[in-house]
């Protein structure tokens, strides 16, 4: 089945270079409505101003980390539910467990490529 890629997504690192590549990834997948942030702060700012369809996040940012932004959007009504993909370098056993729990969808450990991504975004999206 085909993913709906007309959704908004919103990628969030402080590492310029990895948005550029995870934006690439998503173009050839076929999304083209990304925004980007650049720590949990400012994704939060953009999840308030623009319904999103997926975020897809760094676990290492400063001030801000993905795993408190992940915390923050559960804890939000209005985005409780949204899909929530986290990017690791580390597959620490511990990160899993507590993004599992922190009720994250789905983990993506760094290096991957689009085949990786779509199945990932797949899953999640349950498409």
């Amino acid at each position: 089945m085909a993913l709906n890629t007309s959704l908004p997504v919103l990628i969030v690192d402080d590492y310029q270079t990895m948005l550029r590549i995870i934006r690439n990834l998503l173009k050839q997948i076929g999304f083209n409505d990304v925004d980007e942030a650049k720590d949990g702060s400012e994704a939060l700012g953009k999840l308030k101003e623009k319904k999103y369809g997926l975020v897809i996040s760094d676990w290492n940012m400063a001030p801000m980390t993905g795993f408190e932004l992940l915390q923050q959007v559960r804890a939000d009504a209005e985005l409780g539910s949204l899909p929530f993909i986290m990017i690791t370098a580390e597959a620490k056993t511990e990160n899993v467990v507590a993004a599992k729990q922190a009720g994250v969808n789905n983990y993506i450990v760094k290096p991957f490529n689009a085949d990786t991504l779509r199945s990932k975004i797949a899953a999640v999206l349950g498409e």
